[in-house]
């Protein structure tokens, strides 16, 4: 029997949502998880809910439009009270991530560290026993001297190669750096690897979110599983 990932993610986002109460600054994450958790807020926003939302990305952030959430800016509010993501790969004993393959690694932790909660939905395959050894780690870097910034990282051990986008162009976020995917392997200590990254000349930020997560949302086949940090 086939499973239906696009509806265990949609079922662990709705459980996310749950946790939202008015008043909050909300976080909103990007990618195809966090899309059914901001479809979720629009829902319950418009059942009346009160809440503002930072967006991670320009995608979120018309989503949310569209949809009546109101948008808010750091500007406006340092903190954010609950953040919802999605991730790549969650390490279930520390719940430690790897995020950014949707691109938008750099705003993702400016709004992570900026929350007192950040909440993590995700389906049963981004839980693995260890980081970096079912998906690359992404690493935003600056476009000038990229190539240097590649070999750094690649003499720290890594087959770094260059993230293209879909017309086949050097892929640009939305801050208009450049993103190295960098295959580690199944990492040994990745906060000491996300500390010699991002000491590295021209690097701007790593999709390691060490210590960020705070609660875990997996939906499997026979359920939502909640993991807390």
């Amino acid at each position: 029997m086939s499973i239906d990932r696009d509806a265990l993610k949609r079922e662990a986002a709705l459980a996310a949502v749950a946790m939202v109460e008015d008043g909050m600054v909300v976080g909103l994450g990007t990618g195809s998880t966090a899309a059914f958790a901001i479809e979720g807020l629009i829902a319950r926003v418009r059942d009346g809910l009160k809440i503002v939302g930072i967006p991670t990305s320009e995608r979120s952030a018309k989503q949310a439009r569209e949809g009546g959430i109101a948008l808010t800016d750091f500007g406006q509010h340092d903190r954010v009270d609950l953040t919802i993501d999605g991730a790549d790969e969650i390490a279930r004993d520390s719940l430690d991530l790897i995020k950014g393959l949707g691109g938008a690694l750099l705003r993702e932790k400016i709004v992570a560290a900026a929350s007192g909660r950040l909440v993590i939905v995700a389906d049963e395959p981004k839980l693995v026993p260890g980081l970096g050894g079912t998906v690359p780690l992404p690493v935003e870097v600056v476009p000038f001297g990229w190539q240097t910034t590649l070999n750094r990282i690649a003499a720290l051990g890594a087959k770094a190669v260059l993230r293209a986008g879909a017309d086949g162009e050097p892929f640009r976020s939305d801050g208009g750096n450049l993103i190295l995917d960098c295959h580690f392997g199944l990492m040994a200590d990745p906060a000491g690897l996300e500390e010699e990254i991002s000491n590295t000349i021209g690097v701007v930020e790593t999709g390691l979110f060490i210590g960020m997560a705070t609660t875990v949302l997996v939906a499997t086949a026979t359920g939502i599983i909640r993991l807390d940090r």
